[in-house]
């Protein structure tokens, strides 16, 4: 008898949204917070296993990285930082021209929260996370960078084999627990998102602005695969192609940290090596935010239209500059992006708890699932880059000095 064949994850996660959208539209509210319930208490485990899996995928990444650990360090983090704020200046200038054209300040008046909707869980569980994401990354590039440069020379491979374990039960709970229950978990994110009427009327008066967001999107992820895949010299629609399980997953749990495992397993099958994709993916979740900064600039730009407020280059990059960086703290949860903006919202007039305010949020969170795509996908990206840098001239440099270090009478013989 031949092998049943399995159903792969992007059928699943489809499948997942589908049965959202039709339990939100059809079941009694009763049955829908049975699956709200679950998406919380899944949403709650996932914030705890998110700094458990960036502390062992990023220690790890580097850690396995023999030469020039600090080198992609800051290659990866220079990237992810002109891409962010390449991606947001882009959104500006399209916006600035476009939105005149169907934005009025009567917009306003239709919109509401679109949390107001939403069901409540039965019952929540807080599960505190032994370390924020933050302390994570600091601690995974303090110790990655140490392993890396003193391994074998001041310190033994306790440390080394300590972490290697580590990260290999992190991975057995991605692939046994988090990967098998994640379209249970969009699911139930999706029915709790439909019966939400508000988040229709937003989406039916600002189609238009989250069309050109959206559009923004794709044509970013073109742009950075093209580049990736020219550098990597691989055919820019294959690893589009391999993008999508990921990109579909974003679409879901609207968290980039929640799609790291996906994230890792398209990186693989783009070819990027396991040291590269381990260090640079589960970091960019973290630190990569050019989808979000396309929709945070189109959504602030549609505000201030619709208030007659100013704006032009002169106000909106200093803000994109500094919220490249505050992002970086987002929680990895829906609308995380936008509530780390809300501090620097004065930046370009908007008062932190005013009216404006929390009219970006609600437009960020309608359609924050095709920014979080966005910036999952782009990590890929990135990671493809990281990976040619390094295969080219980093292990090319290893190779070199390795050589250039054997006896003359050895290479005689």
């Amino acid at each position: 008898m031949g092998n049943k064949k399995k159903l792969g994850l992007v059928p699943k996660l489809i499948i997942g949204i589908i049965l959202g959208i039709l339990i939100g539209s059809f079941m009694p509210d009763a049955v829908i917070r049975v699956f709200v319930t679950f998406s919380t208490l899944f949403s709650s485990f996932l914030k705890f296993v998110i700094p458990l899996m960036i502390l062992a995928f990023v220690t790890m990444g580097i850690a396995d990285l023999t030469q020039g650990a600090g080198k992609l360090l800051g290659i990866t983090a220079l990237l992810s930082y002109a891409s962010t704020l390449i991606a947001g200046t882009t959104a500006f200038l399209v916006g600035i021209n476009l939105f005149p054209h169907f934005i009025s300040s009567e917009v306003i008046q239709s919109i509401g929260n679109p949390e107001d909707g939403m069901l409540s869980t039965y019952f929540q569980l807080q599960i505190t996370p032994v370390m924020d994401v933050m302390a994570a990354v600091a601690l995974a590039f303090i110790l990655g960078l140490c392993i890396s440069s003193m391994r074998g020379k001041e310190i033994g491979n306790a440390c080394y084999d300590v972490l290697n374990e580590f990260s290999k039960i992190i991975n057995k709970v991605l692939n046994t627990a988090i990967i098998p229950l994640l379209p249970f978990y969009i699911m139930g994110t999706f029915a709790n998102m439909t019966v939400s009427g508000q988040t229709f009327v937003i989406l039916s008066v600002l189609w238009k602005v989250f069309l050109v967001v959206i559009i923004l999107h794709l044509l970013y992820l073109v742009v950075i695969f093209c580049i990736s895949g020219t550098i990597g010299k691989r055919n820019p629609v294959s690893v589009l192609k391999n993008q999508i399980p990921a990109y579909l997953a974003a679409i879901g749990t609207q968290s980039s940290a929640a799609c790291i495992p996906v994230n890792i397993q398209c990186s693989e099958n783009n070819g990027v090596c396991k040291e590269i994709r381990n260090f640079v993916i589960p970091l960019c979740a973290n630190i990569h935010m050019a989808g979000s900064m396309i929709t945070i600039t189109c959504c602030v730009t549609s505000v201030l239209l619709m208030s007659n407020m100013e704006i032009n280059l002169g106000i909106i990059v200093p803000f994109i500059m500094t919220l490249g960086i505050a992002m970086i703290a987002s929680p990895g949860a829906p609308g995380g992006s936008i509530m780390s903006a809300l501090p620097f919202l004065p930046l370009v007039g908007i008062g932190t708890e005013s009216a404006l305010a929390s009219l970006l949020i609600a437009l960020y969170i309608t359609q924050d699932s095709f920014g979080t795509a966005c910036n999952v996908s782009g990590d890929g990206g990135i990671a493809l880059i990281v990976d040619s840098i390094y295969k080219r001239f980093i292990l090319k440099e290893e190779t070199a000095a390795t050589v250039s270090h054997v006896p003359v009478a050895a290479v005689e013989k």
